[in-house]
């Protein structure tokens, strides 16, 4: 499989582009679990509370 990925360094790339990569990670099924990816949201969002709420769900319970 050809890489399709326009730039190897995804965390400097324009919001735009994140979401395409992001959307054709979900049309590929690649594993990235959405919470991940929603904490990391809330957090370059500037929400801290929310994101610490969601990784904890994260966490294992034992």
């Amino acid at each position: 499989m050809a890489n399709s990925c326009p730039d190897p360094d995804a965390w400097a790339w324009a919001p735009a582009l994140q979401l395409w990569h992001l959307k054709r990670c979900w049309a590929l099924e690649c594993d990235i679990d959405p919470m991940i990816l929603r904490a990391r949201q809330l957090r370059h969002q500037g929400a801290l509370p929310q994101a610490s709420c969601v990784e904890q769900e994260l966490l294992p319970l034992f």
